[in-house]
């Protein structure tokens, strides 16, 4: 999810100024241990990130929308509250360290829901799959709004219960406080404060 924001606008323009430097993307569905797998850095959502870690930002906070084709809402009605999402078919996305479907978090006011929302289809892997779905009208998705902000300008996917979509912080990059002495992991940072996708 992170990749077209953060590292896509970063890595050809930091190859470009720094060609000695070796840049190892690796993307996983999963909570990593950078320090034990042997990563400098790693870029995730502010909250799963550990205290002891330094935390830099590369996007402004945004949001997680409920998405669905005008085609599944005109054959089953669009839900007016989160619970109904419990009734609907729901393209759910498998998590790699847990085996079992995220939950979609709503939110309003001080509200929150965590719903464990079903369906026919669940996606592992890749999670461009659950737009693709969506748009074809097998159901509703859960969705980071900047992977479907064209689909809505265009009206292939509308965003349903949008006062009840929840805002993130922000994509944030960290690495251990000795990391800091890493030249090139320091180049990389100056790099992506400069470059990556600020408001989404």
């Amino acid at each position: 999810m992170a990749v077209p924001f953060v590292i896509t606008p970063v890595v050809p323009t930091f190859r470009l100024r720094h060609p000695r430097v070796e840049v190892d993307v690796v993307v996983e569905d999963r909570f990593v241990d950078i320090v034990a797998e042997g990563y400098d850095a790693g870029v995730r959502l502010s909250e799963a990130i550990e205290r002891d870690m330094v935390q830099v930002r590369l996007t402004e906070a945004f949001r997680f929308v409920v998405v669905g084709a005008p085609s599944y809402l005109e054959r089953y009605g669009e839900p007016q509250k989160p619970e109904d999402l419990l009734r609907h078919e729901c393209i759910t996305f498998r998590s790699q360290t847990t085996g079992t479907p995220y939950a979609w978090e709503l939110e309003r006011g001080r509200k929150t829901w965590r719903l464990p929302v079903r369906g026919g289809v669940v996606v592992s892997g890749d999670g461009g799959a659950l737009v693709s779905l969506a748009e074809a009208g097998a159901g509703l998705t859960y969705a980071f709004e900047a992977d479907v902000k064209e689909q809505v300008r265009t009206g292939r996917l509308k965003i349903v219960l949008e006062s009840y979509a929840p805002e993130v912080p922000g994509f944030f990059l960290y690495f251990p406080s000795r990391a800091q002495r890493s030249g090139p992991l320091r180049l990389f940072v100056e790099a992506a404060r400069e470059l990556a996708v600020k408001a989404l």
